[in-house]
Order: C-alpha cells, then sequence, then structure tokens
C-alpha cells in the first residue's frame, strides 16, 4: 500500500466518507450527485499561491483541501477538473493540484465542506496553513486547506 493510500484510508477512517477515489482515473466512474470532497494533496516542494494580497506559501508536505460541488456534474464534475493536470489555474488549490506529487479524494453525498474542515480541525494533527485559503467566500473557516501535521493521531 502506498503512502497515499494509506493516509486516505485514515481519513476515510476518520470522516466515514459514501466514496474513496484512490487515484485520478476513477473520476469518471464517480457520480453526479451532489456534496462534499476532501482532497488528498502531496506537495514536494514549498508552492506560492495566490493573487496580489491574497498570497501565501505552502510548505511541501500532506495536505487536506476541502470543498463543494452542488453545481452542474456534482462531485464528479469538481473532482475531474481538480484531477486535470493541464487545467487553467482559477482557484487557490489549482496550483497545488496541477504540480501535485500525489493525488487523491474522498467524496460525501450531499456533504458540506466546513463540516469536514471542523471535523478534521478537532484532530490535532490538522493545523491551517494558509489562513483563508480556499475559504475565501467561506465566514465560519479560518481555511479550506489543512496541513496535515503529524499522521500518528489519525485512526
Amino acid at each position: 500500500m502506498t503512502e497515499a493510500e494509506k493516509k486516505l484510508t485514515a481519513l476515510s477512517g476518520l470522516l466515514a466518507p459514501d466514496l474513496a477515489l484512490p487515484t485520478a482515473s476513477h473520476v469518471a466512474d464517480m457520480p453526479d450527485w451532489p456534496g462534499a470532497y476532501a482532497l488528498l494533496i502531496a506537495v514536494d516542494r514549498a508552492r506560492p499561491f495566490g493573487r496580489g494580497a491574497k498570497t501565501g506559501t505552502v510548505a511541501p508536505g500532506w495536505h487536506i483541501y476541502a470543498g463543494s460541488a452542488y453545481g452542474p456534474g456534482g462531485v464528479r464534475a469538481r473532482l475531474k477538473r481538480h484531477f486535470d493536470p493541464e487545467k487553467r489555474p482559477h482557484w487557490h488549490v489549482d496550483g497545488l493540484t496541477v504540480g501535485a506529487a500525489s493525488l487523491a479524494a474522498l467524496a460525501f453525498r450531499n456533504g458540506n465542506e466546513c463540516a469536514l474542515v471542523a471535523k478534521l480541525r478537532a484532530v490535532s494533527c490538522f493545523a491551517v496553513e494558509a489562513p483563508g485559503f480556499g475559504g475565501s467566500d467561506c465566514r465560519r473557516c479560518p481555511a479550506h486547506l489543512l496541513a496535515w501535521r503529524d499522521e500518528r493521531c489519525v485512526p
């Protein structure tokens, strides 16, 4: 089992998802239902993000990004975009997913991205690294990207 698969399994146990996607090849098989998702992203080097006043750097390591997909095509369409290595950057997370050393996802039918962030932040091994990242329109969460600081505290 690869390190990404081990981490995805640990996240699955923590978040109890409806469906786990260990690789990009499974995105086409996703149902188009609405919901939320958690991207597991391995960053191999420090990566800058943003434009203008909302910029920063994400350190190397494993990160979890929580997002929602309630538009046309639901979770399948959103994850297909995240897994596309040739997409035109639009969101903060695009700078991480395009150059990710590893990328996997968990999907939650009718889920809520803020609930995913809250559940992960309740576990001490996940921390906000870049305030506002991915949640600039969210008033509840300090960020929708969390750094995985210590894998030992996840079941």
